[in-house]
């Protein structure tokens, strides 16, 4: 039974929200509808025994006669989330969701600004969805992780030993100017070390 506060609460939201949890009810405000969902075909009260029970045996009890018969309990069914897709378990094909990410969206802003983002769904579109996803998955990308590296352009890599082999250009170029001066500026000099030209 809804409570006069649920009544009240529902005479100020828009009629889109209406819709979708008319469609879609939450189960924090209809607790019966979901016991009512979630009741299987076990439950049901089986046939009176004519015989009476001993006294040595004591009743069977619920996981006894689970463990005994498994074919016998269903499991508990629950109510679909209309923001997420769903298996058909007959043929195995996904079906998508009921409402698109735009429109998951839409519903999410929607009723964030009446207050009622609680009742709905889990969706991506909630509001910290995305940073809890997050902090469970880490940062999606290669090379960030414990004990990785970005492999980087090909330029980068190899920066630090240009840089390198700079440095010691530099150092040694006193010693190289000194020899330009010695060989008559240029005459006889050859740009490799070994003295013959590169053909």
């Amino acid at each position: 039974m809804a409570t006069p506060q649920a009544i009240e609460l529902a005479k100020t939201l828009p009629p889109r929200l209406l819709r979708f949890f008319q469609r879609h009810p939450p189960p924090q405000l209809f607790p019966t509808l979901t016991a009512q969902i979630a009741a299987t075909p076990a439950d049901t009260p089986s046939t009176p025994s004519t015989s009476t029970p001993s006294t040595s045996t004591p009743p069977p009890t619920a996981a006894d006669t689970t463990a005994a018969d498994p074919e016998s309990s269903a499991p508990a069914l629950t109510l679909p989330n209309p923001f997420q897709p769903t298996k058909n378990h007959l043929t195995g094909r996904w079906h998508g969701p009921v409402y698109g990410l735009r429109k998951q969206a839409d519903l999410v802003k929607l009723a964030s600004s009446h207050g009622v983002v609680d009742l709905l769904p889990y969706t991506i579109k909630k509001p910290g969805a995305k940073e809890a996803r997050r902090l469970e998955r880490g940062l999606a990308v290669k090379g960030t992780g414990a004990g990785q590296r970005v492999k980087g352009k090909l330029w980068e890599r190899t920066l630090k030993g240009r840089l390198e082999m700079r440095r010691q250009a530099m150092l040694d170029m006193p010693r190289l100017i000194q020899e330009w001066k010695q060989k008559g500026h240029g005459r006889g000099w050859t740009k490799w070390p070994s003295g013959k030209a590169k053909k």
